[in-house]
């Protein structure tokens, strides 16, 4: 046990000394903190969290990553042909539309890189149209990546601008002999005039695959299609739900709600430690995601609805529903008055916020404190290394605050 910590230990500590020293980073702005070693952003979270979230409760010390680096599993890019003819991919400038040209990206996985430069390699070589958003003409408008770290599964999504890929078969074939490693790879046609990655309702070719891919967390498969929400970060995902539900101290016989659960990995994560939980979410593929992972892996208390998490809150209250707990994992924008509105009426004794923008979270914690609900713990979780983003898990009961010494007890007790 104690050479286990011991390599645990030289681990973190070999991670906090890596430096991001991306030469891109400035045109980029994908990572907010290059030009610092880990443990100097790590740092500089921390403190931000406390700062916004220190006036509500007490906020623990943030969960590091022990591998910062080529994490991120989900990963898209933008074509552009310059003028001798060559195509260049990768990200678009900060603040404009020009695309910056990124041989190797620091957070994005190496395989989903490698796939991406490819792609750029192979429409050079047979002469692909590459989509003019000027004109709105063309073929390849963009490609994503979506890959499973715990299964291997690799899926590449091909967007296009037009209703017919015409060099689909030269391009694929190519891809597919460089990257035997792809298990799905799709077309999806993107007509839309904004910056939406793939297209809303348009149609979908199969020509690999079944059309997703399935991860593992905490046990649990998952089915991942092209535009379901997964968390971008495997390993740091699986520590931020075990430290919600430890945070939590479910005691088992709890009724609960989870909000904007996207495929379902917070619902059936949490399911194991209540007597049941339904799933809320908006997005139909998701959704549909959802209720086959909950088939798969045979969990027989938990089921999904599709629709709005305010409205379906609300149709709550009305109903007076018993609700012991609120689980929400909202977006960066956090969630609306109304939701929080709707958790006053309802009167649930536990909330459990999962937020990936502190400032959000304070805004959305003030609302909570004016339902009568009060903050009781706080923990900052490094899901997005480099980024400006960092997960936090609040508790928040109704009533009165624990003090501090007594959040300490219940959790020591877990």
């Amino acid at each position: 046990m104690e050479s286990g910590k011991k390599d645990d230990r030289s681990i973190m500590l070999k991670a906090l000394g890596i430096r991001n020293d991306c030469p891109v980073a400035k045109k980029c702005g994908g990572c907010s903190y290059a030009g610092k070693t880990y443990f100097e952003q790590a740092a500089a979270k921390e403190k931000r969290v406390r700062r916004l979230i220190s006036p509500f409760c007490e906020v623990l010390p943030i969960y590091y990553c022990e591998e910062p680096l080529y994490y991120r599993n989900k990963v898209h890019s933008a074509f552009k042909r310059l003028k001798n003819g060559r195509v260049i991919c990768g990200p678009y400038e900060s603040g404009s539309h020009r695309i910056v040209e990124v041989e190797s990206c620091l957070i994005e996985n190496s395989t989903a890189s490698s796939i991406i430069r490819d792609c750029a390699e192979i429409a050079g070589k047979y002469k692909v149209s590459i989509y003019d958003e000027v004109k709105c003409v063309g073929d390849l408008r963009r490609v994503l990546v979506r890959t499973a770290d715990a299964t291997g599964e690799v899926m590449v999504v091909l967007i296009i601008g037009s209703n017919y890929f015409k060099k689909k078969k030269l391009f694929t074939d190519e891809l597919l002999r460089r990257h035997p490693e792809i298990t799905t790879l799709l077309i999806n046609i993107n007509k839309r005039r904004d910056s939406m990655i793939l297209g809303s309702g348009g149609e979908v070719k199969k020509v690999k695959g079944n059309g997703y891919i399935t991860d593992i967390i905490l046990g649990k498969r998952f089915r991942v299609s092209a535009d379901s929400f997964m968390q971008s970060n495997h390993d740091q995902a699986e520590i931020l739900y075990s430290e919600a539900i430890r945070l939590a101290g479910f005691e088992g016989n709890e009724k609960c709600i989870d909000a904007y659960c996207g495929t379902g990995s917070t619902t059936l994560s949490f399911a194991d430690f209540v007597e049941n939980i339904t799933g809320i979410e908006i997005n139909e593929s998701a959704y549909n995601d959802a209720r086959k992972n909950v088939s798969a892996n045979k969990v027989k208390n938990a089921e999904f609805v599709l629709g709005d998490a305010t409205e379906y809150m609300e149709m709550l209250t009305m109903a007076n529903t018993r609700t012991d707990c609120v689980i929400l994992d909202p977006t960066r924008a956090g969630t609306t008055p109304a939701f929080i509105e709707a958790c006053g009426k309802l009167r649930p004794p536990k909330i459990v916020y999962i937020s990936c923008c502190p400032e959000t979270l304070a805004r959305d914690l003030k609302g909570f404190k004016a339902q009568g609900y009060q903050a009781q713990i706080a923990e900052p979780v490094d899901m997005f290394p480099w980024t400006d983003k960092i997960e936090t898990v609040v508790v928040l009961s109704k009533g009165a605050h624990m003090s501090e010494d007594k959040v300490q007890e219940d959790l020591s007790n877990q």
